[in-house]
């Protein structure tokens, strides 16, 4: 029986991988998408999420534009990373879809998984009016890792207020953080494995080589990790994961810690354990999978 899930992201070269995965995947069931702001404008990131959508003739998922800026704060968009477009380096086929007038609430209840891969922008005003959010998997914030500034991830610093309501609303959390989706790199290796299979590996293979470029060049990584993809990957398969289950909290005022994710991996203070923290991965179990379930999209 598949697990039915919603997305919530700002695609995004990883946000798209993540939504292709899902729909390849027969594990889980993606019921809808919502977009925010993040990576790229609002505007851009939900045109994306129609184009993936297209791209593979699942334009039956309904897609509903979410937040255009942060709870309190202007928006921080990352261009270096995902291009002008959000999805720069494929020609991705123009949508022919209109947007979902769905709430997203009514997607959700027992048994569904909220997925958000982007800042927590639409998932914290989902918590303020009472949504039925049973579990939540987010991409984002790290350990002992910053990849915006040295000490956050760039979904929770983008709307760290955001990211404190979520953290502190009593609802069970996964954390996947960048301190184990820079353990499992996705190389040109892998891109190649995909280039010849259909008009989605072609597509990954081309995200895939824009986005090592710049990992090549802000990390020296031989590869780039599909940050998003993992945090899909643990609904597909939660043994891919080895988690923690620790008290986080969410720095909101700090001259060099603002939107830091404070985990409390080894239960130094009395604080809650309000989420299960990512400290390890199985890497090669993570990207086969991703080659495998992608290669057989048309």
């Amino acid at each position: 029986m598949s697990t039915p899930i919603v997305i919530d992201c700002d695609p995004g070269h990883d946000d798209a991988i993540a939504i292709l995965l899902a729909l390849a995947s027969p594990e889980v069931e993606l019921r809808g998408i919502v977009t925010v702001a993040g990576n790229q404008t609002v505007d851009k990131t939900t045109r994306n999420a129609l184009k993936v959508l297209e791209l593979v003739g699942r334009t039956d998922i309904p897609v509903v534009r979410g937040a255009e800026a942060p709870l309190k704060r202007r928006l921080r968009t990352a261009p270096n990373v995902h291009g002008e477009s959000g999805l720069d380096g494929p020609d991705l086929p123009e949508p022919t879809t209109p947007l979902s007038n769905d709430d997203p609430a009514d997607w959700l209840g027992p048994g569904v998984v909220l997925v958000p891969t982007g800042p927590l922008t639409n998932v914290a005003r989902l918590v303020e009016t009472g949504a039925d959010i049973e579990r939540i998997v987010w991409m984002g914030g790290a350990i002992a890792e910053g990849n915006v500034t040295p000490a956050a991830e760039f979904n929770a610093f983008v709307d760290p207020e955001a990211a404190a309501i979520v953290f502190a609303s009593g609802i069970p959390i996964t954390m996947v953080g960048l301190d184990v989706t820079h353990k499992a790199l996705f190389t040109r290796a892998h891109a190649d494995r995909l280039r010849d299979t259909g008009r989605a590996g072609r597509v990954v293979a081309e995200l895939s080589d824009f986005f090592q470029g710049f990992h090549e060049r802000r990390y020296g990584f031989d590869g780039s990790p599909i940050h998003d993809a993992m945090a899909v990957a643990h609904v597909i398969d939660p043994t891919l994961l080895e988690t923690v289950h620790c008290n986080v909290e969410i720095e909101t005022a700090s001259q060099f810690c603002d939107g830091r994710t404070v985990v409390d991996r080894w239960l130094t203070v009395d604080g809650p354990r309000n989420a299960h923290v990512g400290v390890d991965v199985d890497a090669a179990r993570f990207l086969d999978l991703l080659v495998d379930r992608i290669s057989t999209l048309p």
